[in-house]
């Protein structure tokens, strides 16, 4: 079956190259607006909900598990500023997500087929979305499981009262770490279309690829067996949710890909 991706007989970008200037200025302009919508939304979010509020809702999943009366510390001189302004900047991020992939799907649009652009607008909405389900699965159920899980095994003679810092930081692991690994659908069925594999040997690939998604999650998680499960599990439905949808498409596309490879009529 022939690729969608393949460069039709009729060349529609042709004659529309651009210098090598103007690629750099429209380049920088893309980067101005990306600019412009993070700090749109790192103002909108130090008004509302405001800094401390989001470092009592990111910290809410293990002060759940902690004594009543604790709190999480501050060792850094600097760390009461700088944590609440990187815990502003990481939110600014994830809710000017969709602007930032739009700039970015606008600078190389123009290089891209007419089928190609139909194709690659659908894999940016559920990609932004899958990132989104990824965080919001780490915060309201991974972390809460996690730390129940950690504070089992803390002795009585243990005060847990981790460092604030070193908190974010294990927490925004987590949240790259999940967002990426639900894009697990999106590169299966990028990799069905642009021919690179075939459905056949996606699905022979199942049983190798849960030993995959053990490992990665081995390496990139907490060395707590319950954050490896919660990482490894859904990579593996994923998977299978992914070719499943590459299944859907090639159903959907080979006529349209056919019809833009084939010669216009005369």
């Amino acid at each position: 079956m022939s690729s969608s991706f393949q460069k039709p007989d009729h060349d529609e970008l042709a004659g529309t190259e651009q210098p090598f200037v103007a690629h750099l200025i429209e380049l920088r302009n893309r980067l101005l607006y990306a600019a412009y919508g993070l700090g749109a939304a790192m103002a909108l979010l130090a008004i509302w909900p405001g800094p401390s509020r989001l470092i009592d809702i990111i910290a809410a999943p293990i002060r759940a598990h902690m004594p009543a009366d604790a709190k999480l510390i501050a060792v850094g001189v600097f760390s009461p500023f700088f944590i609440p302004l990187k815990v502003l900047m990481m939110a600014a991020v994830l809710l000017a997500l969709p602007w930032l992939i739009y700039q970015a799907w606008a600078f190389i649009a123009p290089g891209l087929y007419s089928h190609e652009k139909r194709f690659a607008l659908p894999l940016i909405v559920f990609g932004s979305a899958l990132a989104y389900g990824g965080i919001a699965f780490v915060q309201l159920y991974v972390l809460d499981q996690m730390f129940f899980f950690i504070q089992n095994f803390t002795p009585e003679s243990v005060a847990a009262t981790p460092d604030i810092a070193s908190y974010v930081e294990a927490i925004l692991g987590l949240y790259i770490a999940f967002g990426m690994a639900f894009q697990v659908p999106i590169v299966v069925v990028l990799l069905v279309k642009v021919g690179l594999v075939t459905v056949e040997q996606l699905t022979a690939f199942r049983g190798y690829f849960i030993v995959v998604a053990f490992v990665i999650a081995a390496v990139i998680t907490p060395p707590d067996v319950f954050s490896q499960l919660a990482l490894a599990v859904p990579m593996c439905f994923l998977y299978e949710a992914g070719i499943w949808v590459a299944k859907f498409f090639l159903k959907k596309t080979p006529a349209a890909a056919d019809d833009a490879e084939s010669p216009p009529q005369t």
